[in-house]
């Protein structure tokens, strides 16, 4: 909820307010299932890096946990990194606005199956990044996303999520928009908050349903367990994405 003085978040738009035209990153995401439950604001606060504050709908806010396959991980423009910038991915993230009214998301965990990317994005730009086995299977309409972690820590924090996707939305809800179009990360940078912005196509989402969830990382990320399923399920099947350079957040 945003206090007394504190100017308001940039409008939720479906694309990106600034677009990107000097790329330092580029990377697809593929196949993401999209699980999210509500969190009183005042329980996330703390989480959140300096100069940024949860981000809410209607003074809520929300935890979100998201698996995907990371496909072609490129520096500028690309090309993508072969085998290397392919992997699995499953994230553990809240939902932050700045005092510039840049809405984004911080990242709580970031579990990969690739030790190489984990390392150069923990030595770089300080994201929570960990080693973990992963795996994601297809059968007809059913998605199902594993992973264990190996590094560095909690060893064998785990998750596994089916989700069974359903038909295409047309038009997002207000929710769906809050929770999808988010056109940045915050993180602390070696003592400094920044702002990475990014910029993709509008969201192919559609609907989804849990078939099953049985998850250890939002425990293992300092968040308490779900005390009920999660409120919002959605499928897409993936964008291309663009990242530019982190600007500072006073």
């Amino acid at each position: 909820m945003r206090a007394a003085g504190q100017p308001p978040g940039e409008p939720i738009t479906p694309t990106a307010a600034r677009p990107i035209r000097r790329p330092v990153l580029v990377q697809s995401w593929h196949d993401l299932a999209f699980l999210h439950w509500p969190a009183d604001p005042s329980m996330v606060a703390g989480l959140l890096p300096p100069g940024t504050r949860p981000d809410t709908v209607d003074g809520v806010t929300y935890v979100g946990l998201i698996g995907f396959r990371m496909v072609g991980v490129g520096m500028f423009a690309g090309p993508g990194i072969p085998y290397l910038g392919t992997f699995c991915e499953t994230n553990v993230r809240l939902y932050s606005v700045d005092d510039a009214g840049r809405r984004a998301v911080v990242f709580r965990s970031l579990d990969a199956a690739r030790l190489v990317p984990v390392l150069v994005a923990l030595a770089s730009l300080r994201l929570p990044y960990r080693w973990s086995w992963m795996r994601l299977d297809r059968t007809g309409d059913t998605l199902t996303y594993r992973c264990r972690r190996r590094w560095p820590g909690p060893r064998g924090a785990a998750s596994r999520m089916s989700i069974r996707v359903g038909a295409p939305i047309a038009e997002p809800t207000p929710l769906e928009h809050f929770l999808t179009a988010r056109w940045g990360l915050h993180e602390r940078v070696y003592g400094r908050t920044r702002y990475l912005p990014n910029e993709h196509p509008r969201w192919p989402l559609h609907r989804a349903e849990l078939v099953d969830l049985d998850d250890g990382l939002l425990v293992a990320a300092g968040l308490p367990a779900p005390d009920g399923p999660p409120v919002s399920v959605l499928y897409s099947p993936g964008v291309p994405v663009r990242f530019g350079a982190p600007v500072a957040v006073p």
